[in-house]
């Protein structure tokens, strides 16, 4: 045991380098620094509220309206005494020369033809200074504004036609309850708020492992194919220590540096998402709801989505084994992790924006047969109840990993992990010709 632990601290030790320290913290900076940027912009673009107006009208209507759209939480300026002229062109100007967002101009006339139950317009310009995220949420103030105004006038009209009914009854005569089932639970909410809660507890799943496989993959190629390189693999084989514990050193030290590195990096993944969002939970659901539809991780659930997590990873680690023994040189253990990369983007990309499970037959025996798309699955089975699933994707992998493992002590027990290389166009002996 004492030499499997100094296999594994001389495995950490070469991986965790001052280089990879600096990149981690660099990266954790970077994303709180982006994520409290982006909060700060959001934040700004939904307080934009202000909206300047140029009244034409100066009916008694164009002055409820204005006093209706200051009760609906805008601030209402009128410019009509800033003006040199009163006309649309020199309001513009205006508007213009001081960096204005909005401007509503209410034409002269307006009020009467709304009295006459006719069809009347009014003028909106939003001026547009960039094209960045601040500047499209603030122009939502546009719909807001004018559905507030069709919501007045339509109110007056509902009133001056039926002063004893309620507006709003006339408008929606028919409400709606929605109830949402999950097997046997039951809770009244929306569909949509359920689907956006469940995505948003899942997404960081497969972030989580997507960076995990491809930073421990690519650290177990590029120490192998960088001990090749070096001539240090064929000195570590001449130590009096079984080859299936430096295989198995190999991958713990690389996971253990990769679960280290995740974490950082899902550190600043949550900070800047956060700020995507504006610190705001946009999923309105109560824990009442959650509770009702079962919609939490219990213990045993947690338990099965960390093992699927797990087992993921040394599937990843003992191909990446595999695969670096392949490789030459350090340049070329690169190219190596191409088929991972490609293995772990296709269900995560497939998780993001389809559900797996619903997927033509062929197509989703190709996903099943990819060990790394089980712990995408098992996410969502388990806060559905579906842990037959689970327990298929656990068994798989599990056989997957003993096989993989079995084949690279095979090749670590001969001079094969030494002599083996991938080589492109060129047969050379012990190698692998593409």
């Amino acid at each position: 045991m004492k030499k499997f632990t100094n296999l594994l601290k001389k495995e950490i030790r070469e991986l965790v380098t001052w280089q990879l320290i600096i990149s981690l913290a660099f990266t954790l900076i970077l994303f709180n620094f982006l994520g409290n940027i982006t909060k700060s912009e959001i934040k700004k673009a939904v307080q934009l509220r202000d909206i300047y107006v140029l009244d034409l009208d100066r009916s008694n209507f164009s002055k409820d309206l204005l006093n209706n759209l200051s009760f609906g939480g805008f601030r209402v300026n009128l410019i009509n005494k800033d003006l040199q002229k009163e006309d649309k062109d020199t309001a513009i100007d205006y508007a213009k020369k001081r960096g204005l967002n909005f401007l509503l101009i209410i034409p002269n006339g307006f009020g009467g033809k709304v009295s006459n139950f006719e069809s009347a317009e009014v003028e909106f310009y939003s001026f547009i200074k960039s094209f960045s995220m601040g500047s499209t949420v603030g122009s939502t103030v546009v719909k807001d504004i004018i559905d507030a105004i069709n919501n007045h006038v339509s109110n007056n009209f509902l009133k001056a036609k039926f002063p004893n009914l309620d507006p709003e009854n006339i408008k929606k005569p028919i409400k709606s309850r929605e109830f949402v089932i999950i097997k046997d639970k039951i809770a009244e909410a929306s569909s949509a708020q359920v689907m956006n809660f469940v995505y948003s507890q899942s997404i960081f799943i497969p972030i989580v492992l997507m960076i995990v496989i491809m930073y421990a993959s690519q650290m177990v190629l590029s120490a192998i194919a960088l001990e090749k390189q070096d001539k240090t693999l064929e000195t570590l084989l001449t130590v009096p220590v079984s080859r299936k514990y430096i295989v198995v050193a190999k991958m713990a030290g690389a996971g253990i540096v990769g679960l280290i590195s995740a974490g950082v990096y899902m550190l600043g993944y949550r900070s800047f998402f956060s700020g995507i969002t504006g610190g705001v939970d946009i999923n309105n659901l109560s824990n009442e709801i959650i509770t009702k539809l079962g919609l939490s991780f219990n213990s045993y659930g947690y338990f099965l989505l960390g093992l699927s997590l797990f087992l993921a990873i040394l599937n990843a680690l003992a191909l990446s084994t595999i695969l670096g023994v392949l490789a030459e040189d350090l340049r070329s253990a690169q190219s190596l992790s191409f088929p991972i990369i490609i293995l772990i983007m296709i269900p995560y990309f497939l998780s993001l924006f389809t559900d797996i499970n619903s997927l033509s037959l062929p197509v989703k025996l190709l996903v099943y047969a990819i060990p790394f798309s089980h712990p995408f699955i098992a996410s969502s089975s388990i806060l559905l109840g579906n842990y037959s699933i689970v327990y298929y994707g656990v068994i798989y992998m599990l056989a997957v990993f003993i096989i993989l493992i079995l084949v690279a002590a095979k090749i670590f027990s001969t001079d094969k992990v030494i002599t083996m290389k991938l080589s492109f166009g060129k047969k050379a002996k012990g190698s692998v010709s593409l």
